[in-house]
């Protein structure tokens, strides 16, 4: 962990792109009460709008509940073909079809992993409580651990009451306790796009299942008993309605309940770079998915990605640090890996790359002890711009940095070594002092 950090400022000029958070109405017209597009690889806001704004989610809360299955299987916890036992509450939902569900029985056997698809693919609310139980017992259990994550992934604007995104009315009287009884789970953009954010680059198994366009859920127990067919509320994956078809798109999570309005959480990939947008309060389902291709239209049509830094850049005239107590006197250092960052199309900029060292690594001379390996971390080299506004991020930690390290090992040096080197500063300072006489006899 890095104590304090010594700055050593490296002015250069690099050919690259910068972009800023784009306001909203600068580029184009969203008509959304609140939208963000990010860069899923750097979390760096592309475009906002209105991204902290607390607003209900609906069923985009399941990104939540599908980061906790998803940590439960990594876990062990739960397994894919484990039995998941079907509540008499969860039995009686799930006969509620305009609530978005499978009908569940319980003298069938279903596993986790049958629920799971019927949650990431169709939105199923019973399913999802069903998968909470088995994982915390309870809903009201599965709550707290969703708010609990919640913190533990610094959302910072959220509020889960329960494990679907529904209206606690919507529950029968069985919603989690302490919890109010027409209560919603609420989170902002920017919170929607850091659950986002973290699912994908988690859990990247999710997208496998948030892909299928349709697929067929078994039920019944009988073999004459008819599957029902599941299309993923995400009209923008292909074969579901073509006219929101949008290539590389295979995410993630839409939304609406009557407060919340039509919401959607999206993902897409295009030559390498992925894009995650959030719509909150469209005015139709269509609207979502328009709303949505105009941000990642805006995302892939002017930004890339850019290797500002090749791996193994030694900055010019900082390419050592001083070593106390070693065999060797200095040690160069370089980066570790390129240093890369998106950025907009078309555009050069000033930037200026910074060196930070690890000041509790070093003495008051700004040497670092010996001995100590090759590879050894010794600070950061961050790109850093100097234009008019500052970019932005989902978190005020990320930044577009790679470490710097040691280049080679340097050992201790033996005991001769030190005491000649001591001999020899001792003479070097006696003659300096009677130089220093000398001249001013003159």
């Amino acid at each position: 962990m890095f104590k304090k950090w010594l700055t050593i400022m490296l002015t250069m000029v690099i050919v690259a792109t910068f972009v800023m958070p784009v306001k909203a109405g600068a580029a184009f017209d969203l008509e959304a009460e609140s939208a963000i597009l990010v860069d899923a690889q750097t979390g760096k806001i592309l475009f906002q709008k209105n991204i902290d704004a607390i607003l209900p989610t609906a069923s985009m809360t399941k990104m939540m509940s599908e980061y906790l299955i998803l940590e439960a299987i990594s876990e062990g916890r739960i397994t894919w073909d484990q039995q998941v036992p079907i509540s008499n509450f969860v039995r009686s939902l799930s006969l509620f079809r305009d609530l978005s569900n499978v009908p569940l029985r319980q003298d069938a056997v279903y596993t986790v992993e049958q629920l799971y698809e019927s949650v990431a693919i169709y939105s199923a609310n019973a399913s999802t409580i069903a998968i909470a139980e088995l994982i915390a017992g309870s809903e009201t259990g599965f709550v707290k651990m969703m708010n609990d994550k919640a913190a533990e992934l610094g959302l910072e604007d959220y509020e889960f009451v329960n494990s679907t995104g529904l209206n606690n009315s919507d529950l029968q009287g069985a919603h989690p306790e302490g919890t109010g009884e027409t209560a919603e789970n609420m989170m902002s953009a920017r919170a929607t796009a850091k659950l986002a954010f973290h699912l994908i680059n988690d859990y990247p198994e999710v997208l496998e299942t948030a892909s299928i366009p349709i697929k067929e859920f078994q039920a019944g127990i009988g073999a004459d008993e008819e599957p029902i067919t599941m299309q993923n509320w995400n009209w923008m994956l292909p074969g579901i309605a073509p006219q929101h078809d949008y290539d590389g798109i295979d995410g993630l999570k839409t939304g609406y309940t009557s407060a919340a309005g039509n919401a959607f959480t999206g993902t897409a990939k295009r030559n390498g770079m992925r894009l995650i947008t959030v719509v909150m309060r469209t005015n139709s389902r269509d609207d979502r998915f328009n709303e949505t291709r105009k941000l990642l239209d805006h995302g892939f049509n002017n930004f890339t990605h850019v290797e500002v830094i090749d791996a193994g850049f030694v900055p010019e005239g900082l390419d050592w640090i001083p070593v106390t107590a070693g065999k060797e006197k200095e040690v160069s250092i370089s980066s570790v890996s390129p240093l890369s960052t998106v950025v907009k199309k078309g555009e050069e900029e000033l930037y200026q790359a910074e060196l930070f060292l690890n000041e509790s690594l070093l003495n008051e001379n700004g040497e670092i002890q010996a001995p100590f390996e090759a590879g050894t971390e010794v600070g950061s080299l961050a790109l850093v711009y100097e234009g008019e506004q500052a970019e932005e991020f989902l978190y005020a930690s990320q930044k577009a940095e790679v470490p710097v390290v040691t280049d080679t090992a340097v050992e201790k040096a033996g005991w001769f070594s030190m005491m000649m080197r001591a001999i020899g500063g001792f003479f070097q300072g006696v003659w300096t002092g009677v130089a220093d006489t000398v001249k001013g006899w003159f």
